[in-house]
Parts: structure tokens; C-alpha cells; sequence
């Protein structure tokens, strides 16, 4: 009972912080919306203003789903990620799903000289952005299945990945050069990151894609804590390396190709949140990191998403750089601090 008690205060606090900027994210933005109104608005009651049971229902509510998806969702798989390769460094993005999908994007609004008819009656459909990043993710996380069937090393498959990143940044690269100044400025405005404009269909669609990964890491939870120690200590307990390896990475493309599909590259989440939840927790016990990882990542995304609406104001900040500036110091004084990381 004693080894328990701290984890289960630490995860009762973080529900307590969960709810709490769930309802903040809710209540804040460019219409000022009274707390009191928005909880009745949540529980079905009439509220008078009809216009902000409107925000509220069809807006407010979807956006802090989807950043709870996606702070969650990076957030695991950068913990699958860091636990595979045994990487510090390792992230979402490290496999080139990610990539992929910007990829996709880019060549949806960029590529319009290869397809110019279809491009011109897709060029501001945000649901056609959502089907060609998931369509680049996709293609991609079939490639690194078929090169993880043929590649026995878990390092190799690493750089094979990174590689596929770096093909795809060069091909975007091109495509930038070439477009003119209004896609190259719609395809900027995506690469920021957001986790608004999404409709139920679309939120379902992503927690969909967002609970298989977390089932499938779930059913992996006593192979990941035994890859810690090494593919060949794991493979001595009779851990099927390949096969485990196989589905993490299923499961690291889903989350990862599919939040970047609905919300755009969005960076620091999946990389420092499994870091955090280390140092918070103290432990590389599975168990309990991996609901760690889902709730502090929603915590920190949704405290993001408030910072970049500037709350009561019509300015809307790009949520990949609040998630860089407001992470990447705080990771960096956790680390001096503790001189030490846990992994």
C-alpha cells in the first residue's frame, strides 16, 4: 500500500488539473463566456444566449476534445518511441509518419502544377487536408512496416526513419519553392498546429484512431518494460522482439500520422511529456507511465491551447510555437535541476 499511495495522489491531482483546464479551455477566447454558463451549457441545461450555447457546443467543446486526443496521443507515442529505441531523443516524428503526412498536405496545397484541376476545387477544403496527410502518413507507415520485416536492428530502422523525415522535408522543400505566395502561406498556417475547426465526425474519427493505439500499447505494456533492458534480455524472457516491434510501430503510426492529419505537426508534446511524467512519477514501470503520458499530455496541450487563443482576445497564436516556448525551458530546468534522468 505504501508503494501506491504516491502514485495514486499524483494521479488524482492530475485529474483534478485535467478537469480544470478542460473547463478553463471551455470558458476562455474571443467571446467572453461566463464559467457558470459554460458548465450548464456541458450538462444539456438551456442557457439564454443562444449564440454561446452555439460556440460552446459546436466549437469550444470539439477543440478541447481534440487537444485532450492530441496531447495524449503524442504524448504515447513518444513514450513508445523513447522505450523501442531506448532513446532519449526519440519522438513521434522519429519514424517519418509524421513526415509523411505533411507531405501529403504539402502536396495537396502546394502541388497544384500536377494536378491542377483537382487541387483547385480542394485547395481550402479542410477535409481534403485531413485525407491527403493521412493518405502520406499512411503510405509511410507501410514502408517502415515492410522495412521493419526486413531489418533486424532496432538502430537501423531508427536512421531508416529519419531518412524518410529528411526525403520528406527535401520534397516539401521543392514544392515551397515553386508554389506561389498564397498556398505557401495556407500550408504555413497548417504546419502551425491547431486543434480547432474539427467537427464531431472528425473528433470521433480521431479518437477512434487514438484508442486503438492506446489498446494496442496497453496489450504491450509487460513487453515494453522488458524491452528496457535490451531486445536480448527481452527476447531471454520469451518477448517476440519482432512482433512486439511490429505493432508498436502500428500503433505509434496511427497516433502520431493521425493527430497530424487532424491537427497539423505539432511539436515538444511527444518528445518532453514522457520525460515529465518520468520525472513526476519516478518510475520506468509502464503501468504507470502510460496513463501518465495520456493525462499529463492532455494537461499540457490544453494549457497550451489557452495560452495561444490569448484569452478575450480575436488573436489566435500558433500552438506549435506556445508548446515549444513554453516546454522546451521548462524540460531543460527539470533536467539541471535533477541533473539526472530517468530512463
Amino acid at each position: 500500500m505504501k508503494t501506491k499511495s504516491p502514485y495514486t495522489l499524483s494521479f488524482t491531482v492530475l485529474i483534478l488539473a485535467l478537469l480544470v483546464f478542460f473547463l478553463l479551455n471551455l470558458s476562455l477566447g474571443s467571446v467572453n463566456i461566463p464559467l457558470e454558463e459554460t458548465i450548464q451549457s456541458i450538462f444539456g441545461a438551456k442557457i439564454e444566449n443562444e449564440s454561446w450555447e452555439y460556440i460552446i457546443r459546436n466549437y469550444r467543446i470539439p477543440k478541447a476534445f481534440t487537444a485532450v486526443l492530441v496531447g495524449g496521443g503524442l504524448s504515447l507515442s513518444g513514450l513508445i518511441m523513447q522505450t523501442l529505441f531506448r532513446n532519449p531523443l526519440a519522438g513521434p516524428f522519429v519514424l517519418g509518419i509524421s513526415s509523411g503526412a505533411s507531405l501529403g498536405a504539402a502536396l495537396l496545397i502546394m502541388g497544384s502544377g500536377l494536378l491542377a484541376s483537382f487541387f483547385s476545387v480542394s485547395f481550402a477544403n479542410d477535409v481534403s487536408l485531413a485525407i491527403a496527410s493521412s493518405i502520406g502518413s499512411f503510405i509511410v507507415l507501410l514502408v517502415v512496416l515492410g522495412m521493419a520485416s526486413r531489418v533486424k536492428d532496432t538502430m537501423a530502422l531508427l536512421i531508416i526513419g529519419l531518412m524518410f523525415g529528411s526525403i520528406s522535408a527535401a520534397v516539401v522543400s521543392v514544392l515551397s519553392y515553386f508554389t506561389d505566395a498564397e498556398r505557401l502561406q495556407q500550408y504555413i498556417f497548417w504546419a502551425f498546429g491547431s486543434v480547432g475547426n474539427l467537427s464531431w465526425s472528425q473528433v470521433a474519427l480521431l479518437a477512434g484512431f487514438v484508442a486503438v493505439g492506446i489498446l494496442i500499447t496497453i496489450a504491450a505494456i509487460k513487453s515494453l518494460n522488458s524491452l528496457l533492458l535490451g531486445e536480448n534480455y527481452a527476447q531471454s524472457l520469451g518477448v517476440p522482439v519482432n512482433k512486439i516491434r511490429f505493432f508498436l510501430i502500428i500503433a505509434t503510426g496511427l497516433l502520431a500520422g493521425s493527430i497530424t492529419a487532424f491537427a497539423g505537426p505539432i511539436a515538444f508534446i511527444g518528445l518532453a511529456v514522457p520525460h515529465l511524467t518520468r520525472q513526476l512519477f519516478n518510475t520506468t514501470e509502464h503501468k504507470i507511465l502510460v496513463p501518465g503520458v495520456l493525462i499529463l499530455g492532455a494537461i499540457i496541450l490544453l494549457l497550451c491551447d489557452i495560452i495561444a487563443q490569448v484569452p478575450s482576445s480575436y488573436y489566435v497564436l500558433p500552438l506549435n510555437a506556445i508548446t515549444t516556448i513554453i516546454g522546451a525551458p521548462v524540460v531543460i530546468w527539470l533536467l539541471v535541476r535533477r541533473k539526472k534522468m530517468i530512463f
